[in-house]
């Protein structure tokens, strides 16, 4: 069953593809059939850069339950870089 679950976020920063580090323009999260995990759905996150080919890409493909434990750890990480930057701020 297809899904039709995108979620797209502007993205700034860099990635390495398959051969080079290239600049990030869009982050493309979607939960759907994947390409290559053996899963039935997965949450698929994709880094791009919209001015480059569109095999120029870092994509990931994780089970739901991964995915859930991925936006946690981001959770607690960026609440951490939060008070470390309002820290610095001082």
């Amino acid at each position: 069953m297809c899904t039709s679950i995108v979620e797209i976020a502007e993205a700034r920063g860099a990635g390495k593809g398959a051969c080079e580090w290239f600049d990030l323009t869009t982050s493309v999260v979607s939960y759907d059939h994947p390409h290559h995990a053996l899963l039935e759905e997965a949450i698929t996150i994709d880094f791009v850069n919209s001015r480059l080919d569109p095999g120029t890409r870092v994509a990931v493909e994780l089970t739901l339950d991964s995915a859930k434990a991925l936006a946690a750890a981001l959770g607690r990480a960026i609440a951490a870089a939060d008070a470390a930057e309002r820290e610095r701020h001082r």
